[in-house]
C-alpha cells in the first residue's frame, strides 16, 4: 500500500494562502526597510512609521504556520514559518535593547532572505501540486 495521500481542495487552498502570505511577507519587508531608510536619511519622523508598520505584518508567519499545516507541507517549512516568526520576535528584542541593536538590520537581512527561500519553496509546492492534479499524476513527489 502506498504511502501518498491525495491532495484535497483544503490542502490546495492553504498552499496558496501560503504562497501568497510569503510573497506579502517579503513586500512587507522591503517597505519594512524603506521607511527605516527615510527615517535615517530623510526624516526621523518615519521612525514612528516604521515602528507602527511591523504590527501590520507580524502575524503573517504565524498565519504561514497555520496554513503550513492545513496544507500538509514539509516539516522544513514548518520550521522556517516557525523561524520567521521567531526572527520577528527578536526584531523586538534588538529594537529596544541598545546593546543588542546592531543585530537589528542584519536580522531584517536575514528575514528578508529566508522569506524568499520560503516563497520559492511554497511555489514549488503549489506548481508540483497543481501539475499533479492536471496530468492526474500521484500528488505527493
Amino acid at each position: 500500500m502506498s504511502k501518498e495521500r491525495s491532495i484535497t481542495k483544503l490542502n490546495q487552498v492553504s498552499r496558496a494562502l501560503y504562497f501568497s502570505l510569503a510573497c506579502g511577507l517579503i513586500a512587507c519587508i522591503l517597505i519594512q526597510t524603506y521607511l527605516a531608510g527615510m527615517a535615517l536619511f530623510m526624516d526621523p519622523g518615519h521612525w514612528r512609521t516604521h515602528t507602527l508598520f511591523v504590527h501590520m505584518f507580524e502575524v503573517i508567519p504565524l498565519l504561514m504556520l497555520i496554513f503550513s499545516f492545513t496544507g500538509r507541507l514539509p516539516i522544513s517549512m514548518r520550521m522556517e514559518s516557525t523561524g520567521l516568526l521567531l526572527l520577528i520576535f527578536v526584531q523586538y528584542f534588538t529594537a529596544n535593547v541598545a546593546v543588542a541593536g546592531a543585530a537589528h538590520p542584519v536580522i531584517a537581512l536575514v528575514l528578508f532572505v529566508l522569506s524568499v527561500q520560503t516563497t520559492l519553496r511554497a511555489w514549488k509546492q503549489l506548481r508540483v501540486k497543481q501539475e499533479a492534479s492536471v496530468y492526474g499524476k500521484s500528488a505527493a513527489q
